[in-house]
């Protein structure tokens, strides 16, 4: 029975990720699937409870969350194409185009509903256990990096110790 959403308030992408993640836990053995099985299972799994599919379906599959194909315009990397042209779910450490670098990676528990929690932690503790900690700013990460420099000094005093030679 599918579990809907109103069709506006879940993303066209999440609903792609949503397929593919359960075709991936419903069938393990599976290296990556045909585009025509994703659409068949996010046909069956209705999310948004429209029907038919909303036309964007289609096109998130082929382009806007593949990560190891370029942005047309979506940067999401939710899925990796392989090299029979199949897709799969996109794993950290997949190489993916630069301009999706920083892209999505799979829905956050507040964008789904509820009854596809389990499918986030499915997602989070078998399939990729590295997209565990992937909601962190990779800016913000850099909090704190190379403060040896400075570790002994006051910040005042290596600024203008820096600001010295400066005319």
């Amino acid at each position: 029975m599918p579990v809907a959403l109103s069709s506006h308030r879940i993303r066209v992408a999440d609903e792609v990720w949503v397929a593919i993640a359960s075709l991936h836990r419903s069938h393990p053995q599976a290296r990556d699937f045909a585009i025509a099985e994703i659409m068949e299972q996010a046909e069956s799994a209705n999310v948004t409870g429209v029907m038919p599919l909303r036309p964007g379906v289609k096109i998130h599959i082929y382009q806007h969350c593949v990560a190891n194909r370029p942005p047309n315009p979506g940067r999401y990397r939710m899925l990796f194409e392989t090299a029979t042209g199949r897709r799969r779910l996109f794993r950290p450490g997949d190489p993916c185009h630069p301009m999706r670098a920083l892209g999505k990676e799979a829905p956050r528990r507040h964008e789904l509903p509820a009854a596809y929690g389990d499918l986030i932690d499915w997602y989070e503790g078998v399939y990729a256990p590295a997209a565990s900690g992937a909601g962190e700013d990779p800016i913000l990460a850099l909090r704190g990096m190379g403060n040896e420099v400075w570790a002994d000094e006051d910040a005042d005093a290596y600024v203008h110790r820096q600001r010295r030679g400066w005319r």
